[in-house]
């Protein structure tokens, strides 16, 4: 990259004023010597500049990417990197942020899969060439604050942060075989969303997103129907 379009920012505070704990420690943990931080790249800030790559962190909303990867990608290597947590514990604090008011390891675990209900935004990006994904899986702590602001489901508690606790693991997707990969070897070789349920034991909803997207980026192909459900197929064409 040229001076001309690579230009490190004046303040190390550009991008950082909404940054959440989880977005901050990730960064940190990515980070390595040599690395430039909080860049800009042709008018957008960019998390780590890593040599020749961009690597940008994102916690959630895939679909305020959009615009951002599809132009960079048309010029850059660009590396995303999203945490999912494997296991998570709720803090409990109260009003004033200080103190604390209980502490529980949450019932809910996420997997590799759940990377399909961001990608939704952008299925056919995600195998563009200049694009790669790296899933973290993570053990957080969500932290709740007593401020009568939250939703109704968590009798008005807010969530206020994310704090990052440890990265279990770290799964690269680069190409459309990888994606594929996460078909298991279980799965009928016709299959419906129904069947990627049963043999992944996630959610009707997320087999759905996880169909969609593999479809959108050509790992699977829709080839008919089964009653009311759509049959699928694992796509055997070499990558071009």
């Amino acid at each position: 990259m040229t001076p001309a379009t690579l230009r490190a920012t004046d303040s190390s505070a550009i991008g950082t004023l909404n940054e959440t704990s989880l977005h901050a420690a990730l960064k940190t943990w990515y980070t390595q010597p040599g690395d430039e931080l909080e860049v800009r790249v042709n008018g957008y800030v960019i998390d780590i500049v890593r040599g020749d790559q961009l690597v940008e962190i994102q916690t959630r909303n895939f679909s305020a990417l959009k615009e951002k990867l599809t132009k960079l990608t048309t010029q850059f290597q660009v590396h995303l990197v999203h945490p999912i947590p494997r296991e998570k514990w709720i803090l409990r604090i109260g009003a004033n942020g200080r103190k604390q008011i209980g502490r529980r390891k949450s019932p809910k675990r996420g997997c590799v899969e759940h990377l399909f209900s961001e990608l939704v935004s952008f299925p056919q990006l995600a195998v563009q060439p200049n694009l790669s994904i790296e899933v973290l899986l993570t053990q957080e702590e969500e932290v709740w604050k007593d401020d009568g602001k939250g939703s109704w489901r968590r009798k008005r508690w807010s969530i206020s942060d994310h704090r990052l606790l440890n990265v279990l693991r770290s799964i690269v997707f680069t190409t459309r075989s990888d994606y594929q990969n996460l078909l298991p070897p279980s799965l009928p070789r016709e299959f419906t969303t129904d069947d990627l349920k049963e043999s992944l034991g996630i959610t009707q909803r997320l087999a759905g997103k996880m169909a969609y997207c593999l479809r959108e980026m050509g790992a699977i192909n829709k080839i008919g129907k089964r009653r009311n459900a759509y049959l699928y197929t694992k796509n055997l064409e070499k990558e071009s």
